[in-house]
């Protein structure tokens, strides 16, 4: 019998779940936090599915946990973990994590203002506005983002043929906008996403081979983002990224505009230091900027900032306990697809 306490501290970011372990994190090994994401994954993943996972989460829970500092300069280190997997990175989890380490005091930046955050996705910068001890606002600087291919065919059983850009902000995501066969998100229901999108994901792993040109353990098109004009007056956009089996992303996804703003740049149809206000599918905004452009291999990129803010719903002792049959976590939507 293995009995182990997580001790966690949960929130939300724009109205997508981010539980941060803050203790009992398994050690782990590397050089980087590239390295020792993959650790994680090989060793380790239960303790994903286990919080992640119902009974303790549902489909479209995420979370990291906490590391000391191993870049030079860094005030902490984050590993992202969520339904979909051990993510090289996650921007509203970026986002709730900085909330959470600085309003439980369990980080002293180098320098005010600034929480610089080691990720396996590369080093994030998180500037804050803090009131009386709470987190007002995150503004992110991610990773390099850049657009990887366009104008991707995809034949959807059920929907036909589906045109799409893939596009990278920490995780690849297939952009797909409206067009024939998809005609906006007036038009599609949660249920057809959650039923759709993991056909679009298996069709385009199966015919285009994704890989970070500086990174080749960051591959493949894991998110599945869903686009169409604002409903709000103040933004310019509206998505909604579906991510696991059946996770659809609450808030506007900060890897995710940070993907789509580099394809929009990459066309023409954003500048460089030209605001982007993006709208999640329940309503809520991220702000987003390329502040400048840069090179990942061959492939032209820009930097992106994310501006968000989370809220800290609660603390909480999760038990994963081996007398438990459900001790690692299940998925009813993965269940009864295999059955």
């Amino acid at each position: 019998m293995t009995r182990t306490v997580f001790k966690c501290v949960d929130a939300h970011t724009c109205g997508n779940p981010v539980r941060v372990v803050i203790a009992n994190g398994p050690d782990l090994t590397g050089q980087s936090m590239s390295e020792k994401r993959q650790h994680f994954i090989r060793e380790y993943d239960w303790i994903r599915t286990s919080l992640m996972f119902e009974p303790r989460g549902h489909d479209a829970m995420s979370g990291s946990i906490l590391y000391p500092p191993i870049a030079s300069g860094s005030d902490l280190s984050v590993l992202f973990i969520e339904v979909s997997g051990c993510l090289p990175m996650c921007g509203h989890g970026a986002i709730g994590t900085a909330t959470i380490a600085l309003e439980e005091n369990l980080v002293t930046p180098n320098t005010p203002g600034l929480l610089k955050m080691d990720t396996p996705a590369g080093l994030v910068e998180a500037r804050y506005e803090i009131t009386d001890g709470y987190v007002d606002s995150v503004e992110l600087t991610n990773i390099p983002s850049f657009l990887h291919s366009t104008e991707i065919k995809v034949d959807v059983p059920g929907i036909g043929e589906l045109i799409m850009d893939i596009s990278y902000g920490g995780n690849f995501y297939a952009i797909i906008e409206p067009q024939k066969n998809y005609q906006g998100l007036e038009h599609i229901s949660v249920d057809q996403i959650r039923t759709v999108s993991p056909l679009v994901r298996n069709e385009i792993n199966k015919i285009i081979t994704v890989v970070h040109p500086e990174n080749e353990t960051i591959k493949n098109v894991s998110h599945i983002m869903w686009t169409d004009m604002a409903r709000d007056k103040n933004a310019d956009l509206r998505n909604a990224v579906f991510y696991g089996d059946r996770g659809i992303d609450r808030s506007p996804c900060g890897t995710g505009t940070s993907a789509r703003i580099a394809q929009l740049v990459s066309r023409g149809d954003l500048d460089i230091s030209q605001k982007f206000v993006h709208e999640s599918i329940i309503g809520s905004l991220f702000t987003g900027c390329a502040i400048k452009q840069t090179q990942v291999g061959d492939y032209p990129a820009i930097i992106p900032t994310i501006t968000g803010w989370a809220q800290i719903t609660g603390h909480n002792n999760i038990i994963v306990d081996t007398r438990d049959p459900y001790a690692h976590g299940f998925l009813l939507g993965f269940l009864l697809d295999r059955q």
